[in-house]
């Protein structure tokens, strides 16, 4: 496995702020307390995250939308190894 390629927070939270310009945003790695459970890579980061996020792309639109935005702008990392993302839209 090659260890570069591996999602960070700092590479999703770089990524976040080029395509929506949030308000705020805190991206938390959480792959360690998921350690042993599906999508684990057996390194304890870079394939849980939760991302707390605020931004004005968000408004109006309904939290499906919302989370779509989100995730189309992580895509990348998805065939890079993460695995879940639990989100989180702060207003």
């Amino acid at each position: 496995m090659n260890t570069l390629s591996i999602p960070t927070a700092a590479a999703l939270e770089a990524r976040l702020r080029d395509t929506l310009s949030p308000t705020t945003l805190e991206v938390i790695d959480e792959s360690a307390a998921h350690a042993g459970h599906a999508g684990a890579n057996g390194l304890g980061y870079g394939t849980h995250f939760r991302v707390r996020i605020g931004a004005p792309a968000f408004a109006g639109l309904g939290r499906v939308a919302q989370h779509r935005l989100v995730y189309d702008a992580l895509r990348q990392f998805t065939d890079a190894g993460l695995h879940a993302l639990a989100i989180e839209i702060q207003r």
